[in-house]
This record gives C-alpha cells, structure tokens and sequence, in this order.
C-alpha cells in the first residue's frame, strides 16, 4: 500500500472505487471513441507520410486508482474538492484514451500538426487543449514556437507534444494525443517503467535517466541533422541537373543557328 492510500479516509476511498467502476462501465464508449479515432489518423496521407507508427492503450485501473488518488490527496491539500464524478469521469481525465504518435526527426511537427488539424476538422473532434510541447531543450523550445506551439517546461527532461480532444459522439468523452520522435520514445518508454505510477527511490537510477534524456536528445539532433543535410544534397543536386540541362539546352540553340 502507498503512502498516498494510508492517508486516504474511507469516504475518500469508497468515491475512489465509484470512480474505477464508472471507468469500467464506460470503458466500451472509449473503446469506440478509440475505433473511430485511430482510422482517422491511419487513413490521412498527409499524415502517414511524416508518422513512423501509432500506438494507443486504455488506461489501466490501478494506474487510475493511483492517479485519483494523488488528485485526491492535492485537491485537499488546496482545501479544494476533487471535482471528480462518475458522470464526468470521462471528460475530466484526458489520458483515459491514449494516442502516441511517433516519428523521426523533429521538424516533421509542423506538418505533423497541420495534418491533425485538418484530421479533428474532417471527423469534427474538438481540440480542447494544446497543442503544447513538454521540453527542457532550448533548440527545441525555439522550434516549437516558430510552428505556433507554446511550450511548458519539462522537469522529468523529455520532448513531446501534447493535444487533448473531445469525442464526436453525443456522450462526451476526451482522449490525449501525445507526439514525439522514437529517440524520444526510448527515454519514455525507460521512465514508464521505472517511475510509473510512483517515482523509484533509487536516486542512482533517477540521475541515470536523466543522462539517458539528455543522450536521446543528443540522439535526436543527430537525427534531424542527417535530414538536413539529406535535404540540402538533394536541392543541390536538383540544381546542378536544372543548371546542367539550361547549358544542354543552349548548347542545342547555338548548333541550331549555325546551322
């Protein structure tokens, strides 16, 4: 048993387990919400075309009975009430439906993100918060706000992007989409491990994560870096075949006139 569950009272625990049940009752609309949403991501060629793969998940009920019960534990804190019900369960708590979008290197977010803005428009999903970006990274916060993205500063030292959207569906449900490049996932998926639902007491291992945030991000700008230089290789070959096939081509012209 946690620390946060000892100091819990009862009352505090049966709200909680009202919580999990509602959860487990609307766990088929999600799932819906979840069937109508991933297609609609698959289906954008403007999309697929910068995306590496998609991932999603429900949450788990003891990863949400922990959850509540940190947000238990701050609202009284605050002297505040939770303001969580089983009726509003689905809309209060946005990761019940996951989506994570993976993707190479970090300049394909601006067209990543036009992509999903026209996908919430076609299939009418509300975006409700974001997009923002989690990042420690100068560069990066730098990048994020040329492609009109505010950023929050990110203490656990990763990158992502973060969109919260509304079903279509007359019952109201949220899902949060979340998109990083892989580099970025390697950390992610290290951290969730280790760290989740509750932070390891091994101080060793949280400086090592915190060396591994900063290798995958090295990690990162050597990715992006290969595709600049990629890109700049193609442009200038492009050019060199445009300027190659002016001076054939007025080679051609001079021939022609003497003739």
């Amino acid at each position: 048993m946690t620390s946060v569950k000892r100091r819990v009272t009862s009352a505090e625990r049966r709200l909680v387990e009202s919580l999990i049940a509602a959860y487990a009752n609307q766990r088929p609309q999600l799932e819906l919400f979840r069937d109508q949403l991933l297609p609609a991501l698959a289906n954008s060629s403007a999309l697929s075309q910068h995306v590496h793969s998609i991932r999603s998940r429900l949450k788990d009920p003891d990863h949400l009975r922990d959850k509540l019960l940190r947000k238990l534990k701050e609202a009284r804190d605050k002297r505040q009430p939770l303001g969580i019900t089983p009726e509003n369960l689905v809309r209060k708590i946005n990761d019940l439906l996951g989506v994570r979008i993976l993707h190479l290197y970090t300049r394909q977010i601006r067209q990543i993100d036009a992509a999903l803005r026209d996908v919430f428009d076609e299939s009418k999903f509300a975006l409700l918060e974001g997009p923002f970006a989690r990042t420690w990274d100068d560069e990066s916060r730098a990048l994020f706000k040329d492609c009109h993205i505010t950023t929050r500063r990110s203490p656990s030292m990763y990158t992502s992007v973060h969109y919260v959207i509304g079903s279509a569906s007359r019952t109201k449900m949220t899902a949060e989409i979340q998109v990083r490049t892989l580099m970025e996932e390697v950390w992610g998926e290290v951290d969730h491990s280790m760290n989740y639902p509750h932070e390891s007491e091994s101080l060793p291992c949280r400086e090592q994560l915190k060396v591994l945030a900063r290798v995958t991000s090295s990690a990162t700008r050597l990715v992006d870096s290969i595709f600049i230089t990629l890109d700049d290789h193609c442009r200038s070959r492009a050019a060199a075949l445009r300027s190659g096939a002016g001076r054939s081509a007025v080679n051609r012209s001079g021939k022609a006139t003497r003739r």
